[in-house]
């Protein structure tokens, strides 16, 4: 490129203003237009709420399951429903596009048990579609706090999320309000210290949703939880006191932080 073509390059670049910025440089403020970033963030909230939108709700899963009621046929046990392909391609049909893809041939293949002639139960598919709805419904959630918007929690973005999602948890209703900066502390700590072993900082939404942890946390949303499944959640009240107690007979100087010799007693 000779210099009346580069003149001519540099010139055209003081015209042409730039219009196209990486997202991570929008969202860490390097660019000098506060507009873009707003504008970006504002699109991500009306993009999962447009995916929230496409889930289906409690009024739309009572239906489904009347649907397959009417086409269940009796298994070898009293207590069997059973459903044909023949009928679950049908009932997929009747109930519309919105349920269309938990009526596919590979969700039907991968709910085959042990019927000779290939039917399958209606309540394994009924509580596939719900697994399934939760998934979607939860990741949406997690993904809302998500301030990067790259599929990651950092972990002042799960420290928020636990944070808020406290008052939703019927077993903590009795939690002290000064007690809860530790419960939050210690719940984000065992998703870190377990999902980020590399201590990168932050961790893959998608690995939240699979390492069952989460499924634990929101376990203490139900109101008859039984005593003995609070006894074994990790993030139940009782258990997050018990850390705490241990805690502070560890700390014998009382400073809030654990020396290496108060750790090795």
């Amino acid at each position: 490129m000779d210099k009346t073509e580069e003149g001519k390059e540099q010139n055209l670049n003081k015209v042409i203003r730039k219009f196209y910025y990486p997202v991570h440089s929008i969202l860490s403020g390097n660019t000098s237009n506060s507009f873009q970033q707003k504008l970006y963030e504002e699109a991500r909230t009306v993009f999962l709420q447009d995916k929230s939108s496409d889930l289906l709700d409690h009024n739309e899963l009572k239906s489904i399951w009347m649907l397959l009621d009417r086409y269940q046929i009796p298994g070898v046990s009293a207590d069997e429903q059973l459903i044909n392909y023949a009928d679950f391609r049908s009932v997929g049909k009747m109930a519309g596009e919105k349920y269309a893809p938990y009526f596919t041939a590979k969700v039907y293949a991968r709910l085959r048990r042990s019927d000779p002639l290939g039917k399958i139960a209606i309540l394994d598919l009924f509580n596939y579609i719900m697994r399934k709805v939760w998934l979607k419904q939860t990741r949406i959630g997690l993904s809302l706090y998500d301030a990067t918007g790259q599929g990651y929690l950092r972990e002042s973005d799960m420290e928020n999320y636990v944070e808020e999602l406290i008052p939703t948890l019927a077993q903590l209703e009795g939690l002290e309000q000064s007690f809860q900066p530790f419960y939050v502390c210690t719940t984000v700590r065992k998703f870190f210290f377990f999902l980020d072993p590399l201590r990168t900082g932050k961790i893959k939404i998608q690995e939240i949703l699979s390492s069952g942890f989460l499924d634990d946390l929101l376990e203490l949303r139900d109101e008859d939880l039984p005593k003995d499944n609070q006894i074994q959640n990790w993030f139940s009240a009782s258990s997050a006191l018990k850390v705490y107690g241990q805690y502070l007979n560890l700390d014998k100087d009382h400073n809030g932080m654990l020396s290496k010799q108060e750790l090795l007693k």
